[in-house]
Formats: structure tokens, C-alpha cells, sequence
């Protein structure tokens, strides 16, 4: 495997949202709460990420065995959907070390709430998530097909990808004009590279990961 094209992909995704924060003019919060929203923000990046490593990708990063490639994409894939199914705990964690509203009523008051679009889309973006992370845990045990999960895990993909991105513009604390423009970006470019992964090459159903 090319890890140094491995090692530049990952430093688009981290180091460049790390950038935009670092310099973005936002109120600054206290360690705690910035350290979750921008392990939280990595996270989103990194699950974008996941599109740019496909199986078309396996010349770019020069992969023998495209099985590697399909190992590195379900470990990121695990561990960044769970810190993504942690993001409304994050956000009323630190309420545990402040005074005012009790952490399980801001929580309530949190998924109650519907009077903002962004919030709806969180919820709608939530349940993708977790549906896209059972769905590839238990993928063995479920009545299809390989290439028919293929393309359910793709689609389901795609409209998180599209309602996350949607919800982290319109609510996300860090996402200013620049941050929204490199979300915009990079979902945009992913989704087209995974379109024509299904639609323009033939598909190879004999490697599964």
C-alpha cells in the first residue's frame, strides 16, 4: 500500500478542518467542549473521507490486495460512526461541570426539539448513521445479496453524507464560510466519485470485505 498517499489524504481531512478552526473567529468555549466539537468535526471529515477510500481508489494508493484497502476503510468507517453516534452526548457532557440546566433536561429539550431545520436534519443524519453501522456490522447475516448491500450501503451513504453536511452548516459552531466551502467540497467530490463508481465501470462482485 502507498502510505505516503494515504498519510495526504488524511492530512487533507484532519489537518485542513484543524486549520480552519484554529484560525476561524469563534467564541472560544472551554477545553472540554472544544475538544469534543473538533473530535467531532474530524469525525464527519473522516467518515466523508470513506468515499475517497473505494475500491476504484486501489491505483492511487497502490494496494496489491484490494483487501487491504477494504480492512482500512472498515476500521475508520467503526471508529469514527461511533464518535459520530456520541455527538449529542458530547454536546451535553460538559453540563455535568456547570451549573444551570440539568445534563438529561438539555439532552431532552435537544432531541424535542423541532423548530429548527438543522436540528431535524441532525436527528434524520443520526439515524443513517446508526442504520449505515448496523447494517455493515451484520452485513453477513442479512437477507441480500453482496451487491445488493453494496448499493443500499452506498445510497444510504450518500443522503447521510448529503442531510450531515446540510445539518453541520446550518448549526455547526465551526462551520464559517470557509469551513462550509471545504464541507461543500469534499461531500460533493465524494459523491460523484462514488456515482461513477456505480455507474460507469462494471462491478467487481467477487471481492467482498
Amino acid at each position: 500500500m502507498k502510505w505516503n498517499n494515504i498519510i495526504l489524504v488524511f492530512s487533507v481531512l484532519i489537518g485542513l478542518p484543524l486549520l480552519f478552526w484554529a484560525v476561524g473567529d469563534f467564541p472560544r468555549r472551554t477545553i472540554l467542549k472544544e475538544v469534543l466539537s473538533v473530535l467531532t468535526l474530524i469525525a464527519f471529515t473522516m467518515m466523508i473521507g470513506q468515499f475517497y477510500l473505494t475500491r476504484n481508489k486501489r491505483k492511487m494508493f497502490k494496494v496489491k490486495s484490494i483487501k487491504k484497502l477494504i480492512k482500512l476503510h472498515k476500521i475508520i468507517g467503526y471508529v469514527f460512526i461511533g464518535i459520530i453516534l456520541l455527538h449529542p452526548f458530547f454536546i451535553v457532557f460538559p453540563r455535568y461541570f456547570e451549573s444551570g440546566v440539568e445534563p438529561m433536561e438539555a439532552f431532552t429539550t435537544l432531541i424535542t426539539t423541532y423548530n429548527s431545520s438543522g436540528v431535524v436534519l441532525g436527528l434524520i443524519a443520526y439515524l443513517l448513521i446508526l442504520i449505515i453501522g448496523i447494517t455493515s456490522i451484520f452485513r453477513n447475516k442479512l437477507p441480500m445479496k453482496y451487491t445488493s448491500w453494496r448499493l443500499l450501503h452506498g445510497v444510504l451513504s450518500i443522503i447521510f453524507i448529503i442531510v450531515a453536511s446540510c445539518h453541520a452548516i446550518d448549526l455547526g459552531r465551526h462551520t464559517d464560510v470557509p469551513m462550509s466551502i471545504f464541507i461543500i467540497i469534499l461531500s460533493g467530490s465524494g459523491v460523484i466519485l462514488l456515482l461513477k463508481t456505480y455507474f460507469s465501470k462494471p462491478q467487481n462482485n467477487r471481492i467482498k470485505p
